[in-house]
């Protein structure tokens, strides 16, 4: 008798216990029902896939602007609108040409491509070899050389730099460079691992590029000529080039970021932020998109990244519900899928001083394999991990880090650039433990529809998301980088450590 007596009064207590702990959780009024009419607009089949670039993407756009305005967010520093213009530059080839290297002809596409420039034609015209052609602080390869009405021929990338992507953005600098001096035309000797045909795919024809500040001159033609031709381009030996090549075309395009803020209920935490973003862009339809089937040529991303989008409006009405002791700042990016590209122009010109800025919770992913957890991509690398798992416990779910490293997914999704300033900022996932059949059956295929998504899951999800972002908001401290991280000296540099 006393032994039962004593398990009922334990079993009290435990019920006790776990009750009181889930009323400290906030009261969030979010439903399935929501979050799945969420999903169900911003990933229908009228969207278009949101391709960055086309109406569509405007629309996704003004959709999460007026859910901003509808739960009383501010707009960030007197902003007369939520959406921050953010341009574009179409760039669309002819794809007409060639470029002689002595008897060789090299054709478009297949030898080479030309990034800008108008039609060009140029007959037996002095080259100049510039090693990289870099300008900056430390060395300037132009130092002492007349390029004026030559043709400028440059190793690929920029010194001392192995990163693929740097070397692929230092790239637009250096026509600039070239064009400055007053060159006729600039060549780069492409000599990355990856396949020609890779770069020709993504490089060379229509795409969308940040449009340029202060660009010098877009006029002159840039071209990267394969490596398979590198050894025709020898500074010993070659002396002239020919070319004649049509034009790159160009026109301004607006997209927009959107973003709102929600001020802090702690009269001191209220000047810092936590920066909560995803983006809403996708890739759009047909051949733009990928592979499509005879039924279905929508690439709708419902997962990349309705999901996410999702989460941010969730995370809107529950601390407008309830706000947090610091202030948020919610951000949808446009451009993600085109290179990173509406988060890069924020991190250039934000909105809020990067500075107040404490601590960024990106959510974004490719999909889901496992309902029980969420995967966070830098989980370990800022000491805010335990409220990271804490918030996915009080729902259900188990934090992971990052199961496939070999993908470097941190630095393929969005918060990669505010963290390169600074800024803690892991990205939130739904639960993968392997980039394996289950997560591309649907990753960047027109598979990925509303009808396909788990809403019991997603409901966990964006609690789970929000609570977590709660759990930080109210720290007494601000968060940081873990000791050693690579992005630990650009954290000093921001906050003066």
């Amino acid at each position: 008798m006393k032994i039962k007596h004593l398990l009922l009064i334990l079993t009290i207590i435990g019920f006790g216990a776990n009750a009181q702990n889930v009323k400290k959780l906030p009261e969030y009024k979010l439903s399935k029902k929501e979050i799945e009419a969420h999903i169900r607009f911003i990933a229908s089949d009228e969207m278009l896939g949101r391709r960055t670039g086309e109406i569509t993407n405007n629309v996704a756009a003004r959709y999460v602007a007026e859910n901003f305005r509808l739960q009383g967010l501010k707009t960030p520093n007197g902003q007369k609108d939520y959406l921050q213009p953010v341009p574009f530059e179409m760039v669309k080839p002819t794809k007409k040409g060639e470029v002689l290297v002595g008897a060789d002809s090299l054709k478009w596409t297949k030898d080479f491509i030309m990034l800008s420039g108008k039609a060009t034609k140029l007959e037996n015209v002095p080259v100049v070899f510039v090693g990289y052609g870099w300008v900056d602080e430390k060395q300037d390869d132009y130092k002492g050389i007349d390029v004026k009405g030559k043709i400028v021929i440059a190793q690929f990338g920029i010194p001392n730099s192995d990163d693929p992507n740097a070397n692929l953005r230092g790239s637009s600098k250096k026509v600039d460079f070239a064009a400055k001096n007053g060159a006729a035309a600039f060549i780069q000797l492409y000599n990355l691992k990856y396949p020609w045909a890779a770069i020709t795919n993504y490089m060379g024809g229509e795409k969308l590029n940040l449009a340029p500040e202060n660009a010098v001159s877009a006029d002159i033609p840039h071209i990267w000529v394969s490596n398979t031709h590198l050894k025709k381009f020898d500074r010993e030996s070659l002396k002239t080039l020919s070319l004649n090549v049509s034009e790159v075309s160009k026109k301004t395009v607006m997209s927009y970021n959107v973003l709102g803020v929600l001020e802090g209920s702690d009269p001191v935490l209220k000047n810092e932020y936590v920066v909560l973003t995803a983006h809403f862009d996708h890739v759009g339809t047909g051949r733009k998109g990928g592979r499509v089937t005879e039924s279905d040529t929508i690439f709708n991303g419902a997962r990349d990244n309705a999901f996410g989008t999702t989460a941010i409006l969730s995370a809107v009405k529950a601390f407008t519900q309830k706000p947090a002791k610091r202030s948020i700042l919610f951000i949808a990016y446009t451009g993600e899928e085109i290179g990173l590209l509406g988060s890069k122009y924020y991190a250039e010109h934000p909105l809020v001083p990067l500075k107040q800025c404490v601590y960024s919770l990106d959510c974004d992913g490719a999909g889901y394999n496992d309902t029980t957890k969420v995967t966070i991509i830098g989980l370990d690398r800022t000491d805010a991990q335990p409220q990271i798992e804490a918030g996915a416990k009080a729902y259900g779910l188990t934090a992971i880090s990052d199961p496939a490293p070999e993908q470097n997914l941190f630095d393929r999704s969005d918060n990669v650039n505010l963290a390169a300033k600074g800024i803690p900022s892991p990205d939130f996932a739904p639960g993968f433990t392997a980039f394996d059949a289950e997560i591309n059956k649907f990753y960047h295929q027109v598979s990925d529809s509303p009808e396909s998504v788990n809403y019991n899951y997603l409901l966990k999800f964006c609690q789970a998301y929000i609570y977590s972002a709660r759990l930080i908001a109210d720290r007494s401290t601000a968060p940081k980088w873990k000791a050693g991280d690579k992005y630990e000296k650009a954290f000093n540099e921001l906050y003066g450590k």
